[in-house]
């Protein structure tokens, strides 16, 4: 496997590439002090992945990340940084796994388990079928310098809010910078679905379906009503029935 480590830090640059070198499967390991000077080197040769520091000067690692994705044979990337803060933004561009500083040796070398079911590994053979990373089961949310993890199994709708969305949960909303879009492609296959142009709603925490004032549908859920959409109403009460043939809801209202 070879390997660009890319970090302004050079202790912690020395300290990943040791690690990495002394990793089963791993063969060169290349470093960089910055993103202007990864670039060169990614241009110049190929690499199977690119372990990330986050901030660095000039250009931060989400911006690198992002030039890489465009690339027609890109590189995996997986985040080293010590600002749990970036995860959601750092899956949502693609990254297969997003490591806390000082990565210990257990946890890299799941890193690189999952780097191996991703990538290639000897630029001819392609690596065995991934199992799915379930990248967003809990969404990082900062509050006033502190930042908490919220479950999506704690969710029960999402709403847009320009460039947010607010995660309205039984004990109140939390608001997210991250497209609906893209909570919507991580989150589908948990049981959320577009019911509006405005909200993701959680099936299996449906209580009811109401009429409103207007004679519009409203999804009632322990975190509030959810207004539903005449283009989407028909194919959320076969997700409701479908839901309810399995057994899925909770009598609370919950998940």
């Amino acid at each position: 496997m070879r390997v660009l480590v890319v970090d302004d830090v050079a202790p912690a640059l020395e300290e990943l590439r040791r690690m990495l070198l002394e990793s089963p499967g791993v063969g060169t390991v290349s470093t960089a002090p910055g993103p202007v000077e990864a670039l060169r080197q990614i241009q110049a040769a190929p690499f199977d992945v690119v372990f990330l520091d986050v901030s660095m000067p000039a250009m931060d690692g989400m911006e690198l990340a992002s030039l890489l994705a465009r690339m027609t044979d890109p590189p995996v990337v997986v985040f080293v940084t010590a600002f749990e803060e970036h995860a959601a933004s750092a899956y949502g561009i693609g990254a297969v796994d997003y490591l806390l500083k000082p990565v210990g040796p257990e946890r890299l070398a799941a890193a690189l388990d999952r780097v191996r079911r991703f990538a290639t590994t000897d630029g001819t053979e392609p690596a065995p079928p991934a199992e799915p990373v379930d990248a967003l089961a809990a969404v990082p949310v900062e509050l006033g310098g502190r930042t908490r993890f919220v479950r999506r199994d704690d969710v029960r709708f999402v709403e847009a809010q320009g460039d947010y969305v607010r995660l309205h949960t039984p004990g109140g909303g939390h608001l997210v910078r991250i497209p609906i879009s893209r909570l919507e492609e991580h989150w589908q296959h948990a049981g959320f679905v577009r019911v509006h142009r405005s909200y993701l709603l959680a099936v299996p925490a449906v209580r009811e379906l109401r009429s409103d004032v207007s004679g519009g549908l409203l999804a009632h859920t322990d975190a509030g009503d959810v207004p539903v959409s005449r283009r989407h109403a028909r194919q959320l009460r076969e997700r409701l029935l479908e839901a309810a043939t399995r057994g899925v809801f909770d009598p609370r209202g919950g998940r």
